[in-house]
């Protein structure tokens, strides 16, 4: 029998308990009305339970999860999604200061060029209490620095792809078993004793392209998809795109098999004929995690200079699939790597990381996450300890494609690889939790730091091949340095005025 991923209501509703409970939505009475008619908890790592439920149970999940999303939560104003709202919470929002985009200046925080100068007054990567002096925006990245960034998000991808939902002592010991730890090159199976594999299996479905006697090219990935999906919107609506843009072209450039969780709701919701952003919110308790982090790349690279031009563009993004924290998690990678994203000499990690804040309400539940791991980074020289401390805060309470808890992963290892490349990436994926999407995220921000291919270590991008597979368009075996030039074009493209 086909049990569809991440749709079935019986296995919804035991996310929606989970994130109910997290927005102080006191989902108890419902909880314990799902458990008495023999209701089963949400699937622990996999998108559906093993076996279909009695077509009783099904309908009340579905009344049960409509009940859920009718209950009062307490962080309505401190985590709005609406843009003037988001904005009207961050103090320190990075706008331009008139007139056309291009020409304009912006405000950016100040902040020390390096992390071992960082005083107490840093705190732990907050918004800072005061705008610094106004700088002119810079023209956009080289194609090299692009052709970098795409490589590292290739890269950091396919490092985390094998240890994708594995626990973390799991990933450390297959690392260990073959000298590779702490983390330093891709996994590889040989030399790893059976039992160990038995115990701990590589994911099932990557491991024939991912393992580092496997890779021949880039396999596809929903960590590339995407962005080569917002390519394709750029070239087809500009700048000034609207979610509604967005998922018309998902309906005619996307396989529906090639969603997971808040996408694939948003794509059954489209189809049942809801509208964006009604789509993000129906029945869907995915709306936080990580799925549009992973698309925020593009509207960094298109932004240079303009972290806020780049949130916005996220925004509009986001908000078809996610709210609150799941769209603050994609327009703090947006801004943060629009910070980086210009034509000289780009800014220092932390520079960035704290820019990235800027368009985070800084009373939200991700920005008192990123603030926390920014200042476990700071504190501790062994990054094992930093994890510890992040699965210690947030493992029991969020599930493994949180956006929550990974934003502060991410965050964390670029700042204490002080944004180097295989630093950075590694520290990702070892860290645990959505190993791949973390990996890519990290991979494109610290490459495009390190400003060209030839500054990336050759034992990450040879076995890349300059070619990538994907169901997207007409990208399948594309190389990245085509997708260096297409963006590029894309970045000098002007947002007319509104």
């Amino acid at each position: 029998m086909l049990r569809l991923t991440w749709v079935q209501p019986e296995d919804l509703l035991g996310h929606e308990l989970r994130q109910a409970r997290q927005d102080g939505r006191e989902p108890q009475a419902i909880a314990a009305r799902w458990k008495a008619a023999g209701g089963s908890p949400a699937p622990l790592r996999a998108g559906a339970s093993p076996q279909p439920p009695s077509r009783y149970l099904r309908r009340l999940a579905e009344d049960l999860l409509d009940e859920l999303a009718d209950l009062p939560g307490k962080f309505t104003d401190s985590e709005p999604t609406d843009l003037a709202k988001i904005k009207a919470n961050c103090p320190a929002w990075p706008t331009p200061a008139a007139g056309h985009r291009a020409e304009g200046t912006m405000r950016v925080p100040p902040v020390e060029r390096s992390r071992e100068r960082e005083g107490p007054g840093a705190g732990a990567g907050g918004a800072p209490s005061a705008p610094g002096s106004a700088t002119r925006p810079r023209p956009a990245p080289t194609q090299a620095r692009l052709e970098a960034a795409w490589l590292g998000r290739a890269a950091g991808c396919l490092l985390g792809k094998p240890v994708e939902k594995l626990p973390l002592t799991a990933i450390r010991h297959l690392a260990e078993a073959t000298g590779n730890w702490p983390l330093n090159t891709y996994f590889t199976a040989r030399g790893v004793p059976d039992d160990l594999l038995e115990a701990h299996p590589w994911n099932r479905r990557s491991a024939t392209t991912s393992l580092a006697e496997n890779i021949d090219g880039m396999p596809e990935d929903d960590d590339l998809n995407y962005p080569l999906l917002n390519l394709l919107l750029l070239q087809r609506h500009g700048k000034n795109f609207t979610t509604t843009d967005v998922a018309t072209l998902w309906l005619e450039e996307l396989p529906a098999g090639r969603t997971f969780t808040a996408e694939r709701i948003a794509y059954r919701n489209l189809l049942t004929g809801l509208e964006p952003p009604h789509t993000a919110r129906h029945r869907n308790p995915f709306r936080e995690w990580i799925g549009a982090l992973i698309r925020a790349d593009v509207h960094g690279w298109t932004n240079p200079g303009d972290p806020a031009a780049a949130a916005e563009q996220a925004h509009r993004d986001a908000t078809l699939t996610h709210t609150a924290n799941g769209v603050y998690a994609a327009m703090f990678t947006a801004a943060t790597i629009a910070t980086i994203a210009t034509a000289d000499h780009p800014t220092d990690i932390h520079i960035a990381l704290r820019t990235g804040l800027t368009v985070v309400p800084p009373a939200s539940r991700l920005a008192q996450a990123i603030r926390h791991a920014l200042q476990l980074a700071r504190t501790h020289d062994n990054f094992d300890t930093v994890v510890d401390e992040l699965h210690a805060t947030h493992g029991h309470t969020h599930h493994w494609v949180h956006a929550i808890p990974n934003t502060a992963l991410i965050a964390a290892a670029l700042s204490h690889a002080n944004g180097d490349f295989t630093g950075s990436i590694c520290r990702a994926v070892s860290g645990g939790w959505d190993t791949d999407s973390n990996g890519a995220t990290a991979g494109s921000i610290a490459a495009l730091l390190a400003g060209s291919p030839s500054a990336l270590p050759d034992r990450w991008t040879a076995p890349l091949k300059n070619r990538l597979a994907t169901t997207i368009g007409d990208f399948d075996g594309t190389g990245f340095d085509t997708l260096a030039r297409l963006t590029h074009d894309l970045a000098h493209l002007e947002a007319p005025l509104p």
